[in-house]
């Protein structure tokens, strides 16, 4: 059996009964009812994911996948493809975004060549990085696919493989991407599996002028003409118009799912990937948690599809993992409230009126 079935076999939706217990704890806290909201609502969803009124959410890591695009040669990014591969080598040296907020939430950095087209042995062989390169970037999914379904599976169960090699080390992950380029593969499996207008959807990335928002509108619908994926074959969007870094991430949110381990989930990017290992595995929403809504414009739809509610809303659009990193914080929040916070009868307080 492949790895990605043997996966999907394993995920399941939360427990129930776990997470019934952990809303008749909260609902006797000494504190107003559901005084703490979303945060107390994290708290049951802990549950469930952890299957215990005990969750543990102590050892962190932010999975960091980097990748290339083809369709940068059409002109959708104002950065040239050679700041993907420095940014790695940022990550390693621990001077990214990333870095600062994973150090701020006590959270590891773990950075996966997925697909950049780049030589990066060298980090690879100094253990610096974790080598599962596919190819030097995606094909222009303007021309063609973006990759061949053999490879769409290979960076499924890349992520697979990351999420069970890092089973003993991690009890929360936290999805990231790195890639320049990856908002118009990203924007392109939103519009498939939302079925949203390109208008709606496309965003500035890394700060496109209001002529060259148009141009990658353009792109994005002409990349639509020609590839029409099954929306709920997840499988085909990520072959047609993905990217092997977006295959990476929906491969760990699936291993976690597998693992029984909740996955923060980042921004766009991580998000198209989120979008992805649900139409694989539908259950594997259930293991989801939406770190924050980012400023591009389609990250909002691809929430509502998923039905999940960002925990931030902070204007954020850098990527590489550091809503999640931010997130993480609240993920302890709500472990501490459910497991900290005295009970009337723990506390002696009287209870409210019936």
């Amino acid at each position: 059996m492949s790895l990605l079935k043997e996966t999907i076999q394993k995920i399941y939706p939360q427990d129930s009964e776990s997470r019934d217990q952990a809303k008749e704890r909260l609902d006797q806290l000494a504190i107003p009812p559901w005084a703490l909201g979303d945060l107390m609502d994290l708290s049951i969803d802990l549950a469930g994911i952890c299957r215990s009124v005990k969750p543990v959410v102590t050892k962190k890591a932010i999975v960091t996948m980097a990748g290339d695009h083809g369709v940068v040669a059409e002109g959708v990014s104002k950065f040239p493809q050679e700041v993907t591969p420095q940014m790695v080598y940022n990550f390693v040296h621990g001077g990214a975004g990333i870095n600062a907020l994973a150090r701020q939430a006590g959270a590891e950095v773990i950075v996966v060549d997925m697909g950049v087209a780049a030589d990066l042995s060298d980090l690879a062989k100094a253990g610096k990085i974790i080598d599962k390169k596919i190819g030097n970037g995606t094909s222009n999914i303007v021309k063609g696919p973006a990759m061949s379904m053999a490879n769409a599976i290979k960076s499924v169960e890349a992520g697979i493989s990351i999420a069970m090699d890092l089973d003993q080390k991690v009890d929360v992950f936290g999805t990231g991407d790195m890639g320049i380029g990856n908002t118009t593969p990203s924007t392109a499996i939103a519009a498939v599996i939302t079925g949203k207008s390109v208008e709606e959807l496309t965003g500035r990335g890394t700060g496109l002028n209001d002529e060259q928002l148009a141009h990658k509108q353009q792109v994005v619908k002409n990349i639509l003409l020609r590839h029409q994926p099954d929306p709920k074959n997840g499988l085909e969007v990520l072959n047609c118009v993905g990217g092997f870094e977006i295959g990476g991430i929906a491969g760990l949110i699936l291993g976690a799912a597998a693992l029984k381990k909740p996955v923060v989930v980042d921004g766009f990017i991580s998000t198209a990937g989120a979008l992805i290992a649900v139409a694989i595995e539908p259950f594997a929403r259930d293991y989801i948690i939406c770190a924050h809504r980012s400023m591009e414009p389609g990250h909002k739809a691809m929430q509502e599809k998923l039905g999940c509610r960002p925990l931030l809303d902070l204007n954020l659009r850098l990527g590489e993992g550091t809503g999640a990193a931010l997130a993480m914080n609240l993920v302890a929040a709500a472990v501490a409230v459910l497991t900290e916070v005295a009970t009337f009868e723990e506390a002696a307080v009287a209870g409210a009126d019936k």
